[in-house]
């Protein structure tokens, strides 16, 4: 154990609710860094988009699609702050987290308040397999896979085909499905407000680009972007929790502590992904301790090196997931279609 000076000292592996104990102390959010990470993900994302329209304007479309590429980074890096506010961890306020979250909901085209909902039953429920439906990727046991007649096989593996869930199922996502409160229709009207109010601001800022740009070029500059950033978000949010060695349970052997600290990767990102993805690789402990701020999780690996190989993945140890697609509760790990076929 490396001890350091205003740490606590711990056992040499701490049970995962201990960790959330001693992870707490670095909760507190700073204002003025947080003004300062939204000054250095939108400012840049603004001058990127309107150095692509003007790319296309002057007929370089080749252009205008490199530039999307990091384009899209920041409008990613901009959807970690809209999650840091939803975590309440961005702000020193709730006021100040919920309306910055919702201006950039908007940005975005994830409605603040909805998603706020949704996701805080994914942390209250993340690997537990009797909770399975809101806020997570779909995932069937071998033997409810197995249970499913030919159609219903064929439609989960077209879900979790790679082309499904990282080019259309991100498109989806984004453009279709988050315009309505999916999976809270009948959930009063917060849910409904949230996604109305958004579209009608993203329908207003649309006109207002139309009527300077044109249709043709809001779409030719910005659908590019948003499709990046999209595919990219569902990838990582997808290794976070779809690697071999997470963890599922069922009750009453499911420990929300337990599944935060081994259900969770720690994805081991080189720093320039690290920094456009606002740490969120280092999901483990985000798990434990929503309330973290992206900017001082370094500072918690630094101090504590013991979670930097729980649940590491890098990036080219990542690919290797896309094939794991069912949850063996006997051999307790991720498999793939054709280990679940060689298993009978």
């Amino acid at each position: 154990m490396t001890a350091h000076p205003d740490a606590t000292i711990v056992p040499a592996a701490p049970e995962a609710r201990a960790w959330t104990k001693l992870l707490s102390r670095y909760r507190a959010p700073h204002d003025g860094r947080s003004l300062v990470e939204i000054a250095i993900t939108f400012l840049p994302l603004a001058a990127l988009w309107a150095l692509t329209w003007t790319a296309l304007y002057f007929g370089q479309y080749w252009l205008s699609l490199l530039l999307a590429v990091p384009a899209a980074g920041f409008l990613v890096r901009l959807f970690m702050i809209q999650h840091d506010c939803g975590h309440g961890s961005f702000f020193r306020r709730r006021a100040a987290n919920d309306w910055t979250g919702r201006i950039i909901g908007v940005l975005t085209l994830t409605p603040y308040d909805f998603w706020k909902r949704s996701h805080a039953i994914h942390h209250a429920s993340s690997g537990h397999l009797d909770r399975r439906g809101i806020g997570d990727i779909d995932t069937l046991t071998v033997a409810e896979y197995r249970a499913l007649s030919r159609l219903g096989r064929l439609r989960y593996r077209l879900y979790r085909h790679p082309f499904v869930m990282f080019a259309f199922g991100p498109a989806y996502l984004f453009l279709l499905q988050q315009r309505l409160p999916i999976g809270f229709m009948r959930g009063g009207w917060g849910p409904w407000l949230s996604t109305m109010t958004t579209n009608l601001a993203v329908a207003a800022i649309a006109a207002v680009l139309i009527s300077f740009i044109g249709l043709k070029a809001l779409l030719l500059v910005h659908l590019p972007i948003v499709l990046l950033a999209g595919s990219a978000g569902v990838w990582l949010f997808y290794v976070q929790h779809q690697f071999e060695a997470t963890r599922w349970d069922r009750e009453p052997d499911w420990r929300r502590h337990e599944a935060a600290l081994h259900g969770s990767s720690h994805y081991d990102l080189p720093p320039v992904l690290r920094w456009f993805t606002a740490n969120i690789g280092v999901h483990h402990v985000h798990h434990l301790c929503s309330g973290i701020p992206y900017y001082r999780l370094p500072r918690a690996l630094r101090d504590y090196p013991e979670l930097k190989g729980i649940g590491r993945l890098t990036l080219i140890e990542s690919l290797r997931c896309v094939r794991l697609v069912l949850w063996d509760e006997q051999a307790r790990r991720l498999i793939s279609f054709r280990e679940a076929r060689a298993a009978g």
